[in-house]
Formats: C-alpha cells, structure tokens, sequence
C-alpha cells in the first residue's frame, strides 16, 4: 500500500519549469566548405558544303578553252510541289592544261570539292571546377 501512495503523490506533483537565459554575449561561428566538380564534355562540329568548288591556279600555263561548268540544260526535279533545278559539275569535261613556255618554271595547282561533309572537328575536355567558400558570422545579445 505504501508503495501505490508514492506513485499517488509524484503523479499529482505539478512540474517547475525553470527559465533558460543564455550565458553569452557575443560570439562568432566558422564555416569552411570545399566542393569540387568534374565536367567531361564532346563538342562535335560538323561543316557541310552544299555545292561544288573547282579552282585552278599557276603560272606558265594555259587551258585549251573547255568548260568544266554544267551545261545549260539541267535536269528537273520537283520536290513537294516546287520547281528545282539540279546541276551537276561535269568533271569528264574539264580543259586540258598545257606549259606556255616550256623549259621555263611553271606552277599548277587544281582542286575539286564536292558538296558532302568538308570537315568534322572533335574536341574532348575535362574541366575540373574546384569552389572554397570560408563564412563568419558574428552575433551578440
């Protein structure tokens, strides 16, 4: 009997609530934070050409007067209801170089690019990003 009148008298007891004041009057904190990223990236950069280039050049030579253009009467195509033409460089038709003055220097350059892919150029990088960041606060009451 003893024993359940405790527990009568600590359960009817009202609690305290004792008031918290804070011992300080100033202070500061610190913060220190390092982040550090890795970007791997492909940059894929594709030219195309859409016509024909045909170029010539030298000196001491001279051409037999024949055209490598097409010719006047292309063949036509219609494409979703519009009119086109379509050319084509006639390379079975290019003119015949010869030497001007022979035994004299010559030079003689020729170069034929076709519409298609001209140039693909890749480049592959790493770029590793490294961030420090120091904070301090300062407080008081």
């Amino acid at each position: 009997m003893k024993k359940l009148l405790l527990g009568v008298i600590l359960l009817g007891s009202p609690a305290m609530a004792v008031p918290v004041v804070p011992n300080f009057t100033q202070g500061s904190m610190t913060s220190h934070t390092e982040t550090t990223s890795k970007v791997t990236e492909t940059i894929n950069t594709i030219d195309y050409t859409t016509g024909w280039q045909y170029t010539i050049t030298g000196t001491n030579v001279k051409h037999d007067g024949l055209s490598i253009s097409p010719g006047t009467t292309p063949e036509s195509k219609v494409i979703e209801g519009v009119n086109s033409t379509w050319t084509n460089l006639n390379v079975n038709n290019k003119p015949n170089w010869t030497i001007v003055n022979p035994g004299e220097a010559f030079q003689f350059t020729e170069t034929y690019n076709g519409p298609g892919l001209s140039q693909q150029t890749i480049i592959q990088r790493t770029t590793e990003i490294q961030s420090v960041t120091d904070t301090t606060s300062i407080f008081s009451q």
